[in-house]
């Protein structure tokens, strides 16, 4: 999932967390079971019709969350080239657009607030176990929250690099990105110490 809420309400904005996780998981498994190129075309046309329905600046959001998702398109199809397996590298690529776009979606019209609620929900009888559910309760809206923190820091150095160098940054771009976002998960870790969070034990009941 790439994208924070969309400030572009739709109507997907007010239907259950739940129903629309359901409906992604749904989708995933159905695609991953099917080898038909007709159906996967078919369901990236459909996805992107979902993007273009609430409008014009929903739908350049949402395209501009998906650019993440351009260099492994790239990767996995010259990939395939190289291996002459074309048909499976573009059936792989489809499928892997669809289903990040419909979680893309997903993100975009829930708020991380009801993301957790059904999480938690569905993570109880394993807490029931004595299981640390509650380090998954708050691993998970971090990790939506800081992607596209991080896409955004790749952007800005790629830019910082092309002011002063004529040459692609590449992969020399990988080791500062890295210690900043070690750098951000070392504050973020401060802070929900301090303010008593979980990363420990779970809390007790008053």
């Amino acid at each position: 999932m790439i994208s924070l809420t969309s400030p572009v309400k739709t109507r997907a904005h007010h239907w259950p967390a739940g129903l629309k996780l359901a409906g992604l998981c749904l989708a995933s498994t159905g695609l991953f079971l099917t080898g038909s190129m007709v159906v996967h075309v078919t369901a990236l046309l459909l996805v992107l019709a979902l993007y273009a329905a609430p409008g014009t600046a929903f739908f350049r959001a949402g395209m501009c969350g998906m650019r993440v998702v351009v260099p492994f398109v790239l990767i996995l199809l010259v990939w395939h080239g190289v291996t002459g397996d074309w048909q499976s590298g573009v059936l792989i690529t489809l499928r892997m657009v669809t289903l990040i776009g419909l979680a893309n979606l997903v993100t975009m019209t829930t708020g991380l607030e009801d993301l957790v609620e059904v999480l938690q929900h569905l993570t109880a009888p394993l807490g029931r176990l004595g299981l640390p559910v509650h380090l998954l309760d708050t691993a998970i809206p971090l990790v939506i929250r800081f992607t596209p923190v991080i896409v955004e820091r790749a952007g800005t150095l790629a830019e910082a690099w092309r002011a002063r160098s004529c040459r692609r940054p590449g992969w020399r771009l990988i080791l500062p990105l890295t210690l900043q976002a070690l750098d951000d998960a070392d504050h973020v870790g401060e802070a929900l110490r301090a303010r008593g969070g979980p990363l420990g034990s779970p809390q007790q009941e008053p």
